[in-house]
C-alpha cells in the first residue's frame, strides 16, 4: 500500500507478472528461449485498499502477430474491476540476445486463450 492506504500502481504491476508468468508457465519452459515485456498499458478504474480477501486476475490473448502477442487483464472480485491492462510480450532468444518469431507451438497454446477461442467454445 502507498501512503493513501491503496494498493500503489507498482504493486499491480506485479500483480500483473505473477499472473502472465503462472500462465506462459502451464506451456513449459525452452531453454535460452523466453519472452520480453515490450510494453504495458494500465486503466485504473477503482482504489483498491488492504483487505483480508484476495482479489482475482483474469487473462487472456487479445492480439497474435508474427514476433508479438499481446496478454489482456483484468483485476476484480465479485463486485468491482480495479483494473485493466494489456501487455505487449516479444518472443526472445537469450543466446543470441534478439527478438525472434513465435513458433508453431506457441502460437498454437496462445490461440487457445484468446477472445476467438470463448466464442467457438459457446459455439459449440
Amino acid at each position: 500500500m502507498d501512503a493513501y492506504g491503496h494498493v500503489n500502481n507498482a504493486v499491480f504491476l506485479r500483480y500483473l507478472e505473477e499472473a502472465r508468468i503462472d500462465f506462459l508457465s502451464l506451456r513449459g519452459k525452452e531453454s535460452k528461449q523466453g519472452s520480453v515485456v515490450a510494453r504495458h498499458e494500465i486503466d485504473y478504474k477503482r482504489q483498491l485498499v488492504h483487505r483480508p480477501t484476495p482479489v482475482g486476475i483474469e487473462l487472456w490473448i487479445t492480439a497474435i502477430k508474427a514476433a508479438s502477442f499481446t496478454v489482456s487483464y483484468e483485476v476484480k472480485d465479485d463486485e468491482s474491476v480495479y483494473v485493466r491492462a494489456s501487455t505487449v510480450i516479444v518472443p526472445f532468444d537469450f543466446e543470441t540476445q534478439r527478438p525472434r518469431r513465435i513458433t508453431p507451438e506457441e502460437r498454437e497454446f496462445l490461440q487457445r486463450y484468446t477472445d476467438a477461442a470463448d466464442e467457438e467454445a459457446v459455439a459449440a
